[in-house]
């Protein structure tokens, strides 16, 4: 299986990748990465830039082509599933509720009250609500927001918004982390390194999916 980590969370967010490949090597999945990983595309096609995505996604298909895929990042996930030809790709989250109830991963319970923030790329778009959940349950108590899965609201990082309205970017993730708030929960989990990157602050701890099992989920003991 290859991990295709994304430019987020092998650049950015690094500790996605590192709790990743954690995760992965404790539940025994056999598991490789790429050394020259590139771009899968998605910030180029939401950007308009087509014809320099068509020429990314062709070189990418020449590397990626035959190869069962899983990805931390909602963003590349739609995009290898849907701008790619013929890839098998497998989301972190779907991955994990797979390994859960299969018995791979020995996880703890606690008493802790978390809330979820749906990525529009992996929720919206690709229809994966209850597989996040699923796993965050297996650990947690899920307090949900007053707008979720179809209805989540966009963080404000996506389509280049981020990088041309960062004011509006900004004014987004407050109104989002708002609603977290108002679940009284002190941990936000989100399935995409990109929403977690526009939505870190000071108020509310924000983890992805596989950071807040590393951390809350008793692997390894801790």
């Amino acid at each position: 299986m290859l991990y295709f980590r994304g430019c987020t969370a092998r650049e950015k967010q690094t500790g996605i990748a590192e709790a990743t490949e954690r995760i992965l090597k404790i539940a025994g999945v056999d598991f490789h990465t790429l050394d020259d990983e590139k771009c899968c595309g998605s910030v180029l096609l939401r950007t308009g830039f087509i014809d320099e995505a068509s020429e990314q996604i062709k070189k990418n298909t020449e590397i990626l082509k035959g190869q069962k895929i899983i990805t931390s990042c909602a963003g590349c996930y739609k995009t290898l599933k849907e701008d790619y030809d013929g890839l098998d790709v497998i989301h972190i989250s779907q991955l994990l509720n797979d390994l859960i109830s299969q018995g791979k991963l020995d996880l703890s319970k606690k008493d802790l009250d978390v809330t979820y923030h749906d990525s529009c790329h992996l929720g919206r778009h690709c229809n994966v609500f209850d597989e996040p959940r699923n796993v965050i349950k297996s650990v947690a108590n899920l307090v949900e927001m007053d707008n979720i899965r179809e209805n989540s609201l966009c963080c404000g990082a996506g389509g280049g918004v981020k990088s041309a309205y960062p004011e509006i970017a900004t004014q987004m993730a407050a109104s989002r982390l708002e609603q977290a708030k108002q679940t009284g929960c002190e941990t936000l989990v989100t399935p995409c390194p990109f929403c977690k990157l526009n939505l870190e602050n000071d108020d509310i701890e924000v983890l992805d999916l596989t950071e807040f099992l590393v951390k809350y989920g008793g692997i390894d003991g801790e």
